[in-house]
């Protein structure tokens, strides 16, 4: 085949791929870019840059960043531009306050009601978790982590619970990734989540709310160390 007649063919197959599709390329490289540091938090994202860089039009680089505004991971700011959102050490005391009581209320909300579809769910993601760390892929399981938490949210079937947890979701990734920056990882520890899981199936709920507590303390003070030394002297 003439090369025209290959590029006449290899575009009419993008033509067919939905413009859905693009946008949720581009969101996933953005967001991978984000959790990763690639973009710095409080850094300027900009769509001439990033059109070039995916080789897209403005439209679906528009709707992809919407998606990352609405969750959480960019902020639009009047007359400056769209930025990666930064994260201070009074957001992350916030994020862990609020998280421990969301968390604890979720699983008395759905304590009575677990079932074997319950524990199957909890188990399957814990296991897509300990996939994505293996395969030591940071912000594939940064999101395998939030989807781990996230399940108990979703079995309760709570609306405004899930809304609560949806609009804390985009900064809980930039915790998570500043976390993992703090420690000098690639992700959590392959057996972090286990006795959460653990204490999550047991009979023993006084258990489980001390290890919940226990979960997200842990290393909640070195991120804020991390934190403020960004912040301090020297800092960009």
């Amino acid at each position: 085949m003439a090369d025209g007649a290959k590029n006449r063919a290899a575009g009419s197959v993008l033509a067919r791929v939905p413009k859905s599709t693009f946008r949720v390329h581009i969101a996933d490289g953005l967001r991978a870019a984000i959790l990763n540091g690639d973009i710095q938090p409080g850094a300027q994202v900009i769509e001439t840059a990033l059109a070039e860089q995916f080789g897209v039009s403005r439209g679906p680089l528009r709707e992809a960043m919407r998606q990352l505004i609405d969750e959480g991971l960019l902020v639009a700011v009047p007359y400056t531009g769209t930025h990666v959102v930064d994260l201070s050490v009074d957001d992350v005391r916030e994020i862990y306050s609020m998280r421990v009581t969301l968390e604890v209320f979720a699983f008395e909300h759905i304590w009575e009601r677990r079932d074997e579809a319950f524990r199957r769910g909890l188990v399957a993601r814990h296991d897509a978790l300990t996939a994505c760390i293996d395969a030591q892929d940071d912000a594939a399981s940064i999101v395998a982590e939030l989807q781990l938490h996230g399940f108990v949210y979703e079995a309760t079937g709570h609306k405004l619970l899930i809304r609560t947890w949806d609009s804390i979701r985009g900064r809980l990734q930039l915790y998570w990734a500043a976390h993992h920056r703090a420690h000098g990882i690639r992700g959590p520890r392959r057996d972090g989540h286990d006795r959460y899981v653990e204490m999550a199936l047991s009979d023993d709920f006084d258990a489980l709310k001390a290890e919940i507590t226990d979960h997200m303390a842990r290393g909640g003070r070195q991120t804020e160390e991390f934190l403020r030394g960004r912040e301090g002297p020297g800092a960009g």
